[in-house]
């Protein structure tokens, strides 16, 4: 079956971290670029960040940058997402999905699924005291 799986969020207060997961099943990895999306209460999915197939380069939307960090392992067919310095916020519902390629772009606008092949149905991140 082919599918990406999302997992790792939950409760923190604010200043903790989280790391999420998005696994896929049924195809490689590798030759995607991924992206990482949130989707709060009443607003569109928003690019977070983005790791590109070639290179590994990295982006970040500016509200998360220095904050949260995308990493891959191939091997386990697995991208990563680990969030620190958490605010209320970040709190949403995170999601991940393929991408032909990276670029500002995937970071500074809403997600339309015509550009993403695969995507998962995401983990909600909740941050509160």
């Amino acid at each position: 079956q082919v599918q990406l799986v999302e997992s790792g969020g939950g409760s923190v207060q604010p200043g903790g971290s989280l790391r999420l997961s998005c696994v896929a099943s049924g195809f490689t990895l590798d030759y995607h670029a991924v992206a990482w999306y949130r989707r709060a209460p009443g607003k569109d999915s928003m690019g977070m960040s983005c790791i590109s197939s070639s290179d590994n380069s990295t982006f970040y939307a500016d509200s998360v940058k220095g904050r949260f960090t995308i990493s891959r392992d191939n091997a386990e067919n697995t991208v990563y997402l680990h969030m620190t310095s958490l605010k209320p916020e970040d709190s949403a519902v995170y999601f991940c999905a393929t991408r032909t390629f990276c670029t500002d772009v995937v970071v500074t606008t809403t997600w339309d699924p015509f550009f993403s092949e695969y995507w998962g149905q995401g983990t909600q991140v909740t941050v509160s005291s």
